[in-house]
């Protein structure tokens, strides 16, 4: 099988197209024949040995990649043999090995893919649509909130701003560059900043007070809006994007952190929530990028210089 590895950490030059042993399926397991493989902006700070996330660094050399959809072509002893021939998505966690043209999983971490859906929409229901579900649980949206999404044209914030819209809610949204908050209206986004411009924060202005932000940015941005919150509301916080995690505060205020413990647990429970919503066309992944395999390193560029709009995917097969 053809797989990107990488044999150190840096920039992403290091991530190399090799000839890799066929995998076999342990007992239990499903070999997935990938026709797709999830990017993740968490996939580039591994690369780079700059961070792991809640993980540890991976074993030299690594294949990067968490999130895989296609058909199953072998099944391990004890695997249910119904399995071959199915369409399938599975979230291989923290192990990776996801940018190749072959997956193994356990049975039981395996979803058969909605009708309707194809295999890049199904990579990022089943890892960022997972998040999503993860926030809205921990944060749910009503006809009342004004809420504010930064990063709103990436995957994760296109999701969000169709939260938004289900729930009756006004959603601002904030991306950076025109190309990006042209997309932001279709999605539910009933007011657009860009934040690249001068004096964005004037685009917030009689609006009234902001009730929640869903923020994986950080930074200037987030600490800007956090400021426009009103009293009693709260900002989500599921990342810092920007490199700085900000330090808030104010009771009146919460800032609720959804990674990590609070969803762990309930990993499968939300996979499930976002491949049914994707699947009644409440909140649909909108797959903005899509590269060849062996242009992973030009994906990696395009989520790092922020070039990218909604998930980026790696097509593996077609």
């Amino acid at each position: 099988m053809r797989a990107i590895r990488h044999h150190s950490f840096g920039p992403s030059d290091v991530l190399r197209l090799e000839e890799l042993p066929d995998l076999v399926p342990a007992p239990g397991q499903l070999r997935i024949a990938v026709e797709a493989a999830g990017v993740h902006l968490l996939d580039t700070s591994i690369r780079a040995g700059a961070s792991f996330g809640l993980g540890a660094p991976p074993a030299l050399p690594a294949i990067p990649g968490r999130e895989v959809a296609g058909v199953v072509d072998r099944v391990g002893a004890g695997a249910d043999d119904s399995w071959l021939g199915q369409r399938v998505v599975a979230h291989l966690g923290p192990a990776g090995n996801g940018y190749a043209e072959q997956a193994v999983v356990d049975a039981n971490r395996a979803y058969l893919i909605p009708d309707g859906l194809d295999a890049p929409s199904a990579v990022a229901t089943i890892g960022t649509g997972r998040t999503a579900a993860a926030i809205i649980e921990f944060a749910p949206i009503g006809p009342d909130d004004l809420i504010a999404v930064p990063s709103a044209a990436g995957g994760l914030g296109l999701l969000l701003l169709q939260a938004a819209r289900n729930a009756g809610a006004t959603a601002i949204g904030l991306a950076g560059g025109s190309g990006k908050t042209a997309l932001l209206p279709r999605f539910g986004a009933s007011t657009v900043i860009d934040y690249r411009v001068e004096g964005w924060q004037r685009g917030l202005d009689g609006l009234g007070p902001i009730t929640a932000v869903f923020d994986g940015v950080g930074g200037e941005v987030g600490q800007a809006l956090y400021d426009r919150l009103g009293p009693g509301g709260r900002l989500i916080r599921y990342g810092w994007a920007s490199g700085v995690q900000n330090t808030y505060d104010d009771p009146s205020r919460a800032v609720i952190d959804i990674l990590g413990p609070p969803i762990m647990s309930r990993l499968a429970e939300f996979e499930r929530a976002a491949l049914d919503a994707a699947a009644d066309g409440s909140r649909v992944p909108y797959v903005g990028s899509v590269f060849p395999l062996a242009d992973a390193a030009a994906a990696h560029r395009a989520l790092e210089t922020r070039a990218a709009v909604g998930k980026v995917v790696l097509a593996v097969r077609r």
